[in-house]
């Protein structure tokens, strides 16, 4: 058996104790995660369990993280919740095979790589965005049945018992990291409300969690293009916000850990995991950053501490359901609490008089998006945007030219920039095409032609100096360049001193 888990660990130490006690802990924060996040989604309680043990199980095994935790999530949840009040439980088992198909085909194709587009402000956002909607998530535990806040004495004991976890959690490490501090919360808290008959919300005040081992199911949805018209959307949605929050979660899990996940293997994890759950009555799910972080900061950084919650949630499903049923959701409470402070960004507040304000207007946008609306992949895809077009903006007036003539009477522009769709308009303007001489070099060699934008504007700039007989040369140009002017060969003259060549970074799959 250590051998196997070396082999998924790739040859990494394993930290037998800490791994597997910080996959309890993990556990057991699961449980009432996965409980309301499925009736986010009007599913039965069971069926957001389900999803984060196949979730968290294959992803253990599968992913490109080791220590991340995956399961049923709020971002999946809201997705899917117009379509199960609609059509059922059935077309959403559907919808989530669906969407598992397109993660793996993500990752066939690689597509991982496109988290390099993402740029820090936007991960600040959407970190601090999780990170607000965590801590506002647990104030439910704070209203009674009917909505109202909770007042009087059940106000301060669930008050106390919050707190009194924060602060094991917070001050145990300080003294001893022999045992997870979050673990040793929930024990305090439990041993405390049941050794004194402290009357205080438990899980099963939310639901019951008792079940057998998850079903193998095919959805009965009609197999008819209609079906996968509805379907389709849904999935397409499902699929884009589980891998760009599973993908974000793997670049902090790297950061915290100073290591590299791969991100084309974590796309096919996901999307494997999916798939299983939609055939075993889960609601399918992707990487949880919450549970990821109690999973680090417990110590864990191999694969059994993730293979080890998923276990021990079914196990909790199949034989411990009256036990789990009783522990305080206050100690829960606390530690999703203590979650949310480590996880917001405190340090992006430090650097808000020094960052620019387009990046600062970015992750104040995505946080805003990620909050209000609640939905990751939108928040994410805004700030990218918007991220672009600033970086377009701000290169489009970077571009110059360098202007001297020779001894032979010959005019050079020595290009500095990229020239693109936004640099177009200053570029145009850099040349004095009837009052130069006869004979003009452009030189390109700390310049790149970036798109068909400025193709164009190197054909329509030789049409201008041929119009009035003088003679255009091209240096320095890049193959790419060359080849898509290959057409204006006739008036362009390439002179290839030093070609550079472009190539794109390929990660391993």
């Amino acid at each position: 058996m250590r051998k196997i888990f070396n082999l998924f660990d790739l040859k990494q130490q394993v930290n037998y104790k800490t791994e597997i006690l910080s996959g309890l802990t993990v556990a057991l924060a699961l449980v009432p995660e996965a409980i309301a996040f499925a009736m986010i989604a009007g599913l039965s309680p069971l069926t957001g369990l389900y999803a984060a043990f196949i979730m968290g199980l294959v992803t253990s095994i599968l992913g490109g993280r080791p220590g991340m935790i995956s399961g049923a999530t709020g971002a999946v949840a809201v997705v899917i919740a117009a379509l199960a009040i609609s059509h059922g439980p059935e077309y959403i088992f559907a919808t989530v095979i669906l969407a598992g198909l397109l993660q793996v085909l993500a990752g066939v194709l690689k597509l991982g790589k496109l988290m390099r587009l993402v740029p820090h402000p936007v991960i600040f956002g959407f970190v601090n965005g999780l990170a607000i909607i965590i801590f506002t998530a647990q104030l439910a535990q704070f209203k009674d049945g009917s909505g109202s806040w909770l007042t009087g004495q059940p106000l301060y004991i669930l008050l106390g018992l919050v707190l009194l976890t924060m602060l094991i959690i917070w001050g145990l490490p300080k003294i001893t990291k022999a045992i997870p501090a979050s673990l040793t919360a929930i024990l305090v808290i439990f041993g405390l409300v049941s050794y004194l008959g402290i009357d205080t919300r438990t899980v099963g005040d939310i639901a019951s969690i008792n079940g057998g081992f998850p079903p193998f199911h095919i959805p009965t949805i009609p197999l008819t293009m209609e079906s996968i018209m509805l379907i389709f959307p849904y999935a397409a949605v499902m699929a884009g916000v589980g891998l760009i929050e599973s993908l974000l979660t793997l670049n902090i899990v790297d950061e915290i850990t100073e290591t590299r996940g791969r991100g084309n293997k974590e796309a096919v994890a996901q999307g494997a995991a999916n798939i299983l759950s939609g055939f075993f009555s889960g609601m399918g799910g992707c990487a949880m950053i919450g549970q990821s972080l109690i999973n680090i900061s417990s110590g864990a950084r191999a694969r059994l501490s993730g293979i080890v919650a998923a276990v021990m949630l079914l196990v909790f499903i199949m034989f411990g359901s009256g036990l789990i049923e009783r522990m305080p959701m206050a100690a829960l409470t606390g530690l999703m609490i203590m979650v949310a402070i480590g996880t917001f960004e405190w340090a992006s507040l430090k650097t808000f008089n020094r960052m620019p304000k387009s990046d600062l207007f970015v992750m104040v946008l995505v946080t805003l998006v990620t909050v209000f609306l609640h939905n990751l992949a939108l928040a994410v895809v805004i700030g990218v945007i918007i991220s672009a077009l600033v970086f377009a903006w701000d290169n489009a007036k970077r571009i110059r030219a360098r202007k001297h003539i020779d001894e032979q009477g010959i005019k050079h522009y020595e290009i500095y920039g990229p020239l693109f769709f936004g640099s177009v308009t200053v570029f145009n303007e850099k040349f004095d095409v009837l009052n130069d001489p006869d004979e003009v070099i452009i030189d390109f060699a700390e310049s790149r032609v970036v798109d068909m934008s400025g193709i164009e504007a190197l054909n329509k700039l030789t049409e201008r100096y041929l119009k009035v007989g003088k003679k255009l040369h091209l240096k320095h140009l890049s193959s790419d360049c060359r080849q898509l002017l290959h057409d204006a060969n006739q008036i362009i003259d390439v002179n290839i001193i030093e070609d550079p060549t472009y190539k794109v970074v390929v990660d391993k799959i």
